[in-house]
């Protein structure tokens, strides 16, 4: 290497530590890729007002929904690779869209920088409470007597919820009709008016509803009990081998600076630590969890594989 070019090489490697040091220089963008009112909002704004503390910028969150996340998504990988405009999703966009979508306008591997696996939590099986069915074997009971008869909405087509509807669906061998939504928000009305009979959904949207009993939860979507939820049985108990939980993860467009997704990753880290944080999203039935990028990244590798099973064997498709 001749000096020029290891003049060069030294300058850029100042330049970009220099830059990563002086990071964030005014606001961050936070996308999610759900309307407003869904369980995304009530970890992602605590963690956007988290990092705003953190960092001395205002990170703000930008509500991009539809087309089951890809809108948000696209919007994200196609975004200056600068640690301005960050994202905040689900299994299913990073995990589950791939085999659902013949087209996907992103790629979760190729377009994204991982920064850290954020938490999980189980989806919760909640029914109209007019309909006469208190545990998962009799729900199970009462739509084999009835085929076709029953629905159940979800976030969107391609969303976690709808998956685990599916899942149920090949399992127990019945037959339930999907409804999607743009969103958990939108889809909560006519749940709570009884237009659709249940629903996947997770606990910090279905919660409040649960406790003035305008919904019933019958069940946890893990194979296990929650350990948030542990009164609640788990599907997995009545439908064997049903699993079908999410996680929220953290990520930037791909080709950010190395040096600025490690210092990402070390105020998400301090977020997850946070003893406010960690008893305030408990309280909605979520469990923090924290990783590296890169364990990570594997993490959403063997997740698009796992769920590339469960799309086929269920035959879930996009409508």
């Amino acid at each position: 290497m001749n000096r020029l070019h290891r003049g060069a090489l030294i300058a850029l490697v100042v330049t970009s530590n220099a830059f990563a040091q002086s990071y964030p220089v005014k606001p961050i963008r936070l996308v999610l890729p759900y309307p407003p009112g869904g369980g995304t909002d009530v970890i992602a704004r605590p963690l956007a007002q988290k990092l705003t503390e953190q960092l001395g910028q205002q990170v703000i969150v930008d509500n991009r929904g539809g087309a089951g996340g890809n809108i948000g998504m696209e919007f994200v990988a196609k975004s200056p690779a600068d640690g301005y405009t960050l994202l905040f999703a689900l299994t299913a966009q990073y995990a589950v869209n791939p085999s659902l979508y013949p087209k996907l306008p992103y790629d979760p591997v190729r377009d994204y920088a991982p920064i850290s696996l954020l938490a999980n939590a189980p989806y919760l099986l909640v029914v109209h409470p007019a309909l006469p069915a208190k545990s998962v074997a009799e729900l199970v009971a009462l739509v084999k007597a009835r085929p076709g008869q029953l629905s159940y909405s979800s976030s969107g087509n391609g969303s976690g919820a709808h998956l685990a509807g599916e899942m149920l669906r090949s399992l127990a061998h019945v037959e339930i009709v999907h409804v999607p939504y743009k969103g958990a928000g939108p889809a909560m009305p006519d749940l709570i008016a009884g237009q659709v009979q249940l629903s996947f959904i997770t606990y910090t949207a279905a919660g409040p509803h649960i406790k003035t009993s305008r919904l019933r939860a019958l069940g946890v979507t893990t194979a296990k009990r929650s350990p948030t939820l542990p009164d609640l049985p788990a599907i997995g108990e009545t439908v064997a081998g049903y699993d079908s939980a999410v996680w929220y993860g953290f990520a930037a467009p791909a080709g950010t600076p190395p040096e600025i997704v490690s210092k990402l990753n070390t105020e998400v880290l301090r977020v997850l630590a946070a003893p406010d944080f960690r008893s305030r999203i408990t309280l909605e039935a979520v469990s923090p969890i924290g990783s590296t990028p890169e364990e990570f990244g594997s993490f959403m590798k063997s997740e698009i594989v796992r769920w590339a099973k469960v799309v086929r064997d269920s035959g879930a498709k996009v409508d």
